[in-house]
């Protein structure tokens, strides 16, 4: 214990399984912590022992064996957790990992660093096992992405050399953060010729509960690539968590889950055919954002759960109150909700929850990528193909590698289409971060204020950028919602030449201070 006297400590030097169990007693012990620790957890003979990792083993397996195997009590697979790094994942499994909610992902960035290495010879993507065995597929797979990899190396140079060129010299000295800034504006520009293949490393910390949904929902996942990767998960897992994962493989209980969830999948796939039977192949679509779902009354609802903790009346008599009030009233109820923002860190409380809106969008797959990890929304995407297109940025028109550029992008078209028949789950691979995918997000007024401040600011993607843009306009314009679009004050709509250049100067001016 940080503390032997106060009512407040954090445990420490004790396996998660213990601390786990610790806190599971809690709510069946009128015991204090400490106590149960002596008690029930800690040999008569410890002593002093201090950094004794075994202390209470025993005594918490066989606490989970009964609450957690036995009972079902999923709160306790709450209580312990683990850091577990996977290394050498494809695109689409970091998307297939990072997929639940309750977890920490940490992800390796495309934008600071560049992909143009080839440790141990070859270049940094995945080599699914029976495309590579496949004599035909096998060497145009490996060849085609190698070529893609090539040209991203040696476009990387002129796009470089290009956005250079339009990041003026402010005086303000720097050279190193305006250097930072224009490399991460290049790479951010050729991330598109990556196909999805294109490996990175993830950092992940979750609780038991939440490992175990992770490597079920795995399991079932028509990606060998995940499948593998749930088994090795669940080898080192068992290394330091074990016993809050004692379902996982068990025959009525995991296993029994991932099977559930294959056959739905394969169900609902087999009801859209069916149902909706779709004439050949998706026709292009251009990048887009399309409000298509929102509470008509969305301001009422919110400026009604803003004002009723504080009313001492019934909400349906809130409500009504409020329905009487006029457009200006209801905007200056907002404006006092939302207080005195000083920075887009400091948001307004749950009342913004109660109003949702659907948007659908199409964009490029680098920009999904990042999206996607927002988890306090509800987002479903379509399979990643090239039947959408891909987008061209700015960047390499300019600097005038178009042409290059779109060869790199039409082979791994003709690629995915190739391994589409023989390998369904793997054609994505081909699939470049420049190729549009759609997708759906359903999200509260409160997660969009986080999200679209956050994803608009200049040092951020410009693909990005441009879908929360497009968000916060159509919250105001489509839905109406003005009052709730301008309570997201730090929403950035400026365009500098070099988007993370203010945000290099001032990392440089931290550490400068923190020297000090």
């Amino acid at each position: 214990m940080t503390d032997l006297d106060g009512p407040v400590f954090a445990l420490t030097n004790l396996p998660e399984a213990v601390k786990g169990a610790l806190f599971a007693r809690y709510s069946r012990s009128p015991k204090s912590l400490r106590r149960l620790l002596l008690d029930e957890f800690l040999p008569p003979d410890a002593g002093d022992a201090g950094g004794a990792a075994p202390v209470g083993e025993g005594r918490a397996a066989a606490l989970y064996g009964r609450v957690l195997a036995e009972y079902g009590d999923d709160s306790v697979a709450q209580l312990g957790a683990a850091h577990l790094a996977v290394e050498g994942a494809s695109n689409l499994l970091t998307k297939v990992l990072e997929w639940g909610r309750l977890a920490s992902y940490l992800e390796q960035s495309t934008r600071y660093i560049p992909y143009t290495d080839r440790p141990g010879g070859d270049y940094r993507y995945h080599r699914p096992a029976a495309v590579l065995a496949d004599p035909e597929l096998g060497p145009r797979y490996a060849g085609t992405l190698d070529a893609a990899f090539e040209c991203y190396s040696a476009l990387l140079p002129a796009v470089e050399a290009w956005i250079g060129s339009t990041v003026p010299d402010d005086g303000e000295g720097g050279g190193a953060a305006r250097a930072r800034a224009v490399r991460a504006r290049a790479l951010d520009a050729l991330r598109g010729l990556l196909p999805a293949a294109t490996t990175a490393n993830v950092g992940i910390f979750a609780s038991g509960q939440a490992y175990e949904a992770m490597l079920v929902r795995m399991a079932a996942h028509p990606l060998p690539e995940a499948r593998e990767c749930a088994g090795r998960m669940l080898v080192e897992l068992r290394k330091v968590i074990p016993d809050f994962l004692t379902r996982v493989d068990r025959p009525d209980r995991g296993v029994a889950h991932a099977a559930y969830l294959e056959d739905a999948d394969r169900a609902a796939a087999a009801a859209a055919a069916e149902l909706l039977a779709p004439p050949g192949a998706p026709a292009p679509a251009d990048a887009g954002v399309r409000l298509v779902d929102f509470d008509a009354d969305g301001e009422e609802r919110v400026v009604a759960h803003a004002l009723w903790p504080s009313s001492g009346r019934s909400l349906a008599e809130v409500r009504e109150r409020v329905r009487a009030l006029g457009a200006a009233e209801r905007a200056s109820a907002l404006e006092a909700y939302a207080g005195r923002r000083l920075d887009r860190r400091q948001r307004p409380g749950r009342a913004l929850e109660a109003t949702t809106y659907s948007f659908e969008v199409v964009c490029d797959y680098g920009a999904y990528r990042d999206l996607q990890r927002h988890r306090l929304l509800s987002l479903q995407a379509q399979p990643l193909t090239p039947d959408l297109g891909y987008d061209v940025p700015p960047e390499v028109t300019a600097a005038g590698v178009e042409e290059p550029y779109a060869a790199a992008q039409a082979a791994c078209a003709e690629l995915a289409r190739a391994l589409a028949g023989r390998f369904p789950a793997e054609c994505a691979y081909a699939v470049t971060l420049a190729h549009r995918i759609r997708f759906t997000m359903v999200l509260n007024a409160r997660e969009a204020m986080h999200l679209i401040e956050l994803r608009s600011q200049p040092q951020g993607h410009a693909t990005y950028r441009a879908v929360a843009q497009e968000m916060h306009r159509q919250i105001a314009e489509v839905a109406g919602h003005r009052g709730i679009a301008a309570m997201m004050a730090f929403v950035d709509r400026s365009d500098p030449p070099a988007g993370r250049l203010a945000a290099e100067r001032r990392r440089e001016a931290r550490q400068a201070a923190s020297e000090r």
